[in-house]
């Protein structure tokens, strides 16, 4: 079950353009899949257009998926308790936040095509501009930077994202 943050008065529709606009759950203990949290950031990408901004483009929307996953599905794997994301957009890009209860801190393996699994880390890295991890009291917090990048395509971007997720 997804217990959504409280919302920050820049989100409300007609707020100011400019101002980031954030979006957050928290999952408890065995709660949260990634197709849960790949649907939470789908909501919110398009939400987006609603508040003024244009959408966000596709490719950025893809990489943002794919992330969101990513992360995720690492703390399920490595860390007991709950789990949560924030996305905050920007007028630059879309930062994704996943924090845990785990300390222990990610590793980037090498690209290795004969072993199964273990590529997440190396994925997000591949797809962000900058990832971080700061250490909390209770566990840690990784947050993947996606740049936005001029689409020389907008109006085909732009039609993905309305169109909404596939079914």
């Amino acid at each position: 079950m997804v217990i959504p943050l409280m919302k920050q008065a820049a989100d409300e529709p007609g707020a100011d353009e400019q101002a980031p606009l954030r979006y957050g759950a928290v999952w408890a203990e065995g709660a949260v899949c990634a197709v849960e949290a790949r649907r939470a950031l789908q909501a919110f990408l398009a939400y987006v257009p609603r508040t003024g901004r244009p959408p966000v483009p596709a490719p950025l929307a893809i990489d943002a998926e794919l992330v969101v996953s990513e992360l995720v599905t690492n703390a399920l794997r490595h860390a007991p308790g709950p789990c949560g994301m924030v996305l905050l957009l920007s007028g630059d890009g879309l930062a994704v936040t996943v924090w845990d209860t785990s300390t222990e801190q990610p590793v980037v393996r090498q690209r290795d095509g004969q072993r199964f699994g273990g590529h997440g880390m190396h994925v997000v890295h591949a797809v962000s501009t900058e990832v971080t991890v700061s250490s909390l009291g209770d566990g840690k917090q990784i947050t993947a930077y996606l740049r936005r990048v001029p689409d020389e395509d907008a109006d085909d971007a732009d039609v993905m994202m309305d169109a909404g997720p596939a079914a």
